[in-house]
């Protein structure tokens, strides 16, 4: 994934919609080749009720992405969090990471991963992570 000197971040977190069954694995595939062919990357976690997830990358590719994302019926009442620009990646090697799994585990890899995020972006992340 190259390197952009404009590059746009967004944190959303959305809740799943009632009798919606959620294909974890499918969302990925997809995820992972979209973002590939647009150079975005990030991080997506789920806690078995809500998705809070960061996209990353060319202006245009992240806010076509999040529209797309906004009008999947499979979740509901997505709230951004933060938009911001970036200097660089912060999920550079992360096409679409994705952690579920046991709590401590979770947010350990969080905290580690994240360290040199920005600090509002870190605290997020490791609040959701500690729900996991």
């Amino acid at each position: 994934m190259s390197e952009r000197t404009d590059l746009l971040q967004i944190l959303y977190i959305s809740t799943v919609s009632p009798r919606e069954t959620v294909d974890l694995e499918s969302i990925l595939a997809v995820a992972r080749r979209n973002n590939r062919a647009h150079d975005i990357t990030g991080l997506l976690m789920f806690n078995g009720k809500r998705f809070l997830q960061v996209l990353e990358g060319p202006s245009g590719a992240v806010e076509n992405t999040f529209e797309r994302i906004r009008r999947d019926t499979r979740h509901r009442a997505q709230v951004m969090l933060s938009r911001r620009t970036v200097g660089r990646r912060e999920f550079g090697d992360w096409s679409m990471a994705f952690r579920d799994g046991h709590a401590g585990e979770v947010y350990d890899l969080i905290c580690a991963r994240t360290a040199d995020a920005h600090p509002n972006l870190r605290a997020e992340l490791t609040a959701f992570a500690r729900q996991i």
